[in-house]
């Protein structure tokens, strides 16, 4: 197998922080580890795996909010999200309080992305797909390989983001979906930031804002 898909649900806010583990190297890269940091640790330790990397999809507080603490624990580089998503990041202190998490600091990653991007770990390779609406600075991971795409919270199973915080954009995130995400192919699994997992397939015959039926397509 080229890749290993784990999905751990962390924080209050049951977010799914995906461990994606290279099956040639055992070396292992974490998507969102906003939480539970123990938890996802154990799980790349059952897996006889070893941290790379971290990979960051928004700002919000459950996705983001220990990213830098586990990135600096093991040593790693952490890479993404878009630079617009910095005004997220730098309310972690006054998020964390108001949401009752542990102390948090506001960070910059070692490297913001945009469009057009690819970031590596092992022997894989992913791309990155800016996709706004949620937040501004939102981008999504697609493994071409194995068809499997980690899209935080831009689409989930039957639904979408939200797009009534500051900065959101509905039209912006419909446009992401439908430009960005449907011509990878119906077949493409992917990991959304809450919930099970779907295709953007299912998600284009039933999804009630995005299907082709919703868009009139």
């Amino acid at each position: 197998m080229t890749i290993e898909l784990l999905i751990v649900p962390v924080t209050p806010f049951e977010q799914n922080c995906s461990v994606l583990i290279c099956g040639e190297t055992r070396l292992a890269a974490v998507f969102d580890p906003g939480g539970d940091l123990d938890r996802v640790e154990a799980a790349i330790n059952n897996a006889n795996a070893k941290l790379e990397k971290v990979f960051l999809t928004h700002g919000h507080i459950d996705h983001c909010g220990q990213s830098m603490i586990f990135a600096k624990r093991h040593a790693v580089p952490m890479e993404g999200p878009h630079q617009e998503d910095s005004f997220w990041i730098d309310q972690l202190p006054t998020q964390g309080k108001m949401f009752g998490f542990p102390k948090l600091d506001a960070f910059t990653p070692d490297r913001w992305l945009d469009q057009g991007d690819t970031v590596r770990f092992g022997a894989q390779e992913l791309e990155v797909y800016h996709c706004p609406g949620h937040t501004p600075g939102h981008v999504i991971f697609f493994h071409r390989k194995a068809q499997l795409a980690i899209v935080g919270d831009v689409l989930f199973d039957g639904s979408i983001g939200r797009t009534d915080f500051p900065r959101g954009n509905h039209q912006q995130l419909i446009d992401a979906i439908t430009t960005n995400l449907w011509p990878l192919g119906d077949d493409v699994a992917f990991v959304p930031g809450h919930g099970p997992m779907s295709t953007f397939g299912e998600q284009r015959r039933t999804n009630p804002y995005v299907s082709d039926a919703a868009l009139g397509r």
